[in-house]
C-alpha cells in the first residue's frame, strides 16, 4: 500500500470517535462491561444529586428548629409543634421519653439518668448519621471497581485483537487497531464512572460528618440543660 492508498483510506474514514460505532462494534463481553458500568453511572449520579438535595434539605430544616428550640420558653411546647420528622427533635424525642422513665423510678439516681440520657441521644445522633449516609458506600465501592471492571474489558477486547491477528494471519496496524479502541472505551467509561463517584464520596462524606457534629453538639447543650434540671430535682 503507498502512502496515498494511507492517505485516501484516512481521509476516507471518521475524522473522530464515535462512541456508539465503538459499543456496536466491541465483543459482547466488552459490551456487557460497558453497559454495567453505564449503569453504574447512572446510579452514581443519582445517589450524588438525591444525597446532595436530602442532605441540605435535613440541613436547613435542622437549623431552624434549632434556633426556635433554643428561644422558645417551653422547650417541650415547642418540640411538640415543630420536632416531628426533624433530626434534632427526635434526638430531644428520645431524651424526654428517657426522661420521662428516669423520673418515674422510685429514687432518683441522678447519675444513672445522665448516663441514660446521653446514650439515648448519642443512639439517635449515630442513627440519623447512618441514615443520611445510607447509599454513600454504593459510591465508595463504584469508585473503587469500576476502573477494574473497564480494565477487565481493555484486557479481554485487546486479546480479542490479537486472537484476530491470528484468525487473519495479519499484524496490521489496520486489523487491530479498531478492537484496541474498542477495548480502551471500556476503560474510558470505567473511569467515567469512578472519578465523580470518587469526587462525590468524599464531600458528601464530609457533609454528613459535619451534620453529625452539629447534631452532636445540639445534643450535647440540650443533655447540658436536663443534667441542670436533675440537680433541681
Amino acid at each position: 500500500m503507498t502512502s496515498f492508498d494511507l492517505l485516501a483510506a484516512g481521509a476516507a474514514g471518521p475524522a473522530h470517535l464515535n462512541p456508539i460505532k465503538l459499543f456496536l462494534d466491541a465483543d459482547i463481553v466488552v459490551q456487557i462491561v460497558m453497559i454495567g458500568l453505564l449503569l453504574a453511572s447512572v446510579w452514581v449520579w443519582t445517589i450524588i444529586i438525591s444525597s446532595s438535595m436530602r442532605i441540605a434539605a435535613e440541613r436547613r430544616r435542622n437549623r431552624t428548629f434549632e434556633e426556635g428550640f433554643w428561644q422558645a420558653k417551653d422547650m417541650e411546647a415547642y418540640h411538640g409543634r415543630a420536632g416531628s420528622g426533624v433530626p434534632a427533635g427526635r434526638v430531644v424525642g428520645a431524651a424526654l421519653a428517657e426522661w420521662r422513665r428516669s423520673l418515674a423510678l422510685n429514687g432518683r439516681d441522678r447519675e444513672g439518668t445522665r448516663q441514660r440520657l446521653a446514650a439515648a441521644m448519642t443512639s439517635v445522633v449515630e442513627q440519623e448519621s447512618d441514615r443520611l449516609g445510607d447509599r454513600l458506600n454504593f459510591l465508595a465501592t463504584v469508585g473503587s471497581a469500576a476502573p477494574f471492571v473497564g480494565l477487565f474489558g481493555t484486557v479481554w477486547g485487546i486479546m480479542n485483537s490479537f486472537f484476530q491477528i491470528g484468525q487473519q494471519q495479519n499484524s496490521s496496524l489496520a486489523v487491530v487497531a479498531p478492537g484496541i479502541s474498542e477495548a480502551l472505551f471500556a476503560t474510558a467509561i470505567g473511569l467515567f464512572a469512578a472519578i465523580p463517584a470518587v469526587i462525590a464520596y468524599n464531600r458528601l462524606s464530609h457533609s454528613v460528618n459535619a451534620f453529625e457534629a452539629r447534631l452532636q453538639a445540639f445534643a450535647d447543650r440540650f443533655y447540658a440543660t436536663l443534667s441542670r434540671e436533675l440537680e433541681v430535682e
